[in-house]
C-alpha cells in the first residue's frame, strides 16, 4: 500500500506532475489560437462553453504546437525541465540544439506528446479536485443537495448519496493514477525523443577521447618535468650539504644547477598550466628539445654527483621538433630513475645513436642493491612507452643483469603516417608577450 501511495503521491510523481501542468500552461495559446479557428467554422461564439469545442480547439492547436517547436532551443529546454522534473539522467538526453531534419522532427514530436498530455492533465486537474471535494462533502452539506450545482438526479437517490464521498476519493486517486501514468510514459520516451543521435553520441565519444588524451599527456608533462627536477634537486641539496665544509667549490655549482633546475622547471610549468587554462599564456617557455636542452640536462644531473657518460652519435639539430621534444623526455626519465635508484656517485651510460631510420636511446646504470622489478612500474616507465607508442616506435625497461638497469628506446624519425601533430599541447600556436 505504501509503495502504491509513493507511485502516485511520492516526490518523483509531484515532479512529474508539475511537468504536466507546464506543458498543459505552454498549451494554452495554442488552444487559443484553436478556438479562433473552431469559432467561426461552428458559428459558436462561446467555444469554451462546450466540451467539444474545447477539445476540437485542442486538437487544431497542437499541430500549431509541433511547427512553433522547429525553433533550434526547444531541444535543450524541454531538456533540461525533463532532466529536473522526470527524472531522466542527463547523458541520455540531448542539450544542443536541434539541427537536422532528424533532430527537429523528434523534438516536434516530444513537444506535441509533452503539451498534449499537459493539457489533458491540467484540465483534469482543475476540474476534478471541485467535483470530488463536493462529492465527498455532499451526504453532510444538505444545501448543497438542494442548490444542485448541476449534479446528478441519480444523487437524489439514498444510496447514491452515500457512495458520493467513496466516488469523490475514487475520481482524485484515478486523477492521481492518469497524472503518474501519463509522468512515467513521457519519461519514458523523452531518451528516444530528446536524446541524442548516433552522430551526435560519436562527436560526444570523441570530444571526450580528445579530452582524455589531452590530460593523459598533460599529466606526462608534469610528472617528466616536476618529477625529475625534484629529483635532481633532492640529489644536489644532499651532497652540496655533505661537502659543505670541505669542498665550497662544489657547494656552489651544485647551488647554481640548483638555481637553473627550479628555473628551468618553474617555465616548463608554466607552459603545461597555460594549456590548462585553454590558452598558453603569454611568455610561456617553449618545451626543452634534445637539440637545445641535452648540455643543461646533462649539466645539472652530474651538479649532484652523478657520472654520466654520454655518447651521441645523432645530430640533434637534424631531429624532427617533435621527435626531439619526445626524445628529451625519455632521456629525462631515463636519468632521473637513475637518480632515484643507481646510488650515490654511481656511473650512468647514455648512448644516444640513429640506426636504420631510427633514434635509439638507451640508459643504463647500476643499481644499488637487488634490481628492482619494474618493468611494467610506475608513472614515468608508463609515460615513457607512451611517448614512444604515439611516435610508433617502442621503449623498454628494466633488469640485464643482478646490478643493472637498462632503458632502451627506439623512435622512427619519420613518425607514425597520419599522425596529427596537434596531439602535443606544444605543437598549439603560441602567443608570445613583450621581450
Amino acid at each position: 500500500m505504501s509503495a502504491l501511495a509513493r507511485l502516485l503521491f511520492g516526490r518523483r510523481a509531484r515532479l512529474r506532475w508539475i511537468h504536466l501542468i507546464l506543458g498543459g500552461a505552454l498549451a494554452m495559446p495554442y488552444v487559443l489560437v484553436g478556438s479562433v479557428v473552431i469559432g467561426p467554422v461552428t458559428g459558436v461564439t462561446d467555444v469554451f462553453g462546450s466540451l467539444p469545442l474545447q477539445l476540437g480547439s485542442f486538437a487544431v492547436g497542437l499541430p500549431l504546437a509541433a511547427v512553433t517547436s522547429l525553433f533550434p532551443l526547444t531541444r535543450p529546454l524541454e531538456s533540461a525541465a525533463v532532466r529536473w522534473l522526470c527524472g531522466v539522467d542527463a547523458d541520455r538526453l540531448a542539450l544542443t540544439p536541434a539541427r537536422t531534419r532528424d533532430e527537429k522532427g523528434r523534438t516536434a514530436a516530444w513537444f506535441t506528446l509533452h503539451l498534449g498530455f499537459g493539457g489533458i492533465i491540467a484540465g483534469m486537474s482543475l476540474a476534478l479536485p471541485p467535483f470530488a471535494a463536493v462529492l465527498i462533502v455532499l451526504p453532510v452539506l444538505a444545501g448543497l443537495r438542494d442548490d444542485r450545482l448541476g449534479l446528478p438526479e441519480v444523487l437524489d437517490q439514498a444510496w447514491a448519496l452515500a457512495l458520493a464521498p467513496v466516488a469523490g476519493a475514487l475520481s482524485l486517486v484515478a486523477l492521481a493514477g492518469c497524472a503518474a501514468g501519463s509522468g512515467a510514459l513521457l519519461a519514458r520516451w523523452a531518451p528516444a525523443l530528446l536524446g541524442p543521435t548516433p552522430r551526435e553520441r560519436l562527436a560526444a565519444a570523441e570530444a571526450r577521447a580528445a579530452n582524455l588524451a589531452v590530460r593523459n599527456r598533460l599529466a606526462r608533462e608534469l610528472h617528466d618535468s616536476v618529477g625529475h627536477a625534484l629529483s635532481a634537486v633532492t640529489l644536489q641539496a644532499s651532497a652540496a650539504r655533505r661537502v659543505l665544509d670541505s669542498d665550497p667549490e662544489f657547494v656552489r655549482e651544485a647551488l647554481a644547477a640548483i638555481e637553473d633546475t627550479t628555473r628551468r622547471t618553474v617555465g616548463e610549468l608554466d607552459a603545461v598550466l597555460g594549456v590548462l587554462r585553454e590558452g598558453d599564456a603569454p611568455g610561456t617557455a617553449p618545451a626543452p628539445t634534445l637539440a637545445a636542452d641535452l648540455d643543461g640536462l646533462l649539466r645539472r644531473t652530474r651538479a649532484g654527483g652523478q657520472r654520466v657518460s654520454a655518447t651521441v652519435d645523432a645530430d640533434p639539430e637534424a631531429l624532427p621538433p617533435m621527435l626531439s621534444r619526445e626524445a628529451y623526455r625519455i632521456v629525462q626519465e631515463g636519468l632521473s630513475n637513475a637518480l632515484k635508484h643507481a646510488g650515490e656517485r654511481a656511473a650512468v651510460e647514455l648512448r644516444i645513436a640513429v640506426t636504420g631510420g631510427e633514434l635509439e636511446i638507451t640508459v643504463e646504470n647500476p643499481v644499488d642493491g637487488p634490481a628492482p622489478s619494474r618493468a611494467g612500474g610506475g608513472h614515468g616507465l608508463r609515460g615513457m612507452a607512451d611517448r614512444a607508442r604515439l611516435l610508433g616506435g617502442s621503449a623498454t625497461a628494466g633488469p640485464t643483469g643482478t646490478q643493472t638497469w637498462r632503458l632502451h628506446a627506439t623512435l622512427p624519425m619519420t613518425g607514425p603516417v597520419g599522425r596529427d601533430p596537434n596531439d602535443s599541447p606544444y605543437d598549439r600556436p603560441r602567443r608570445r608577450g613583450p621581450a
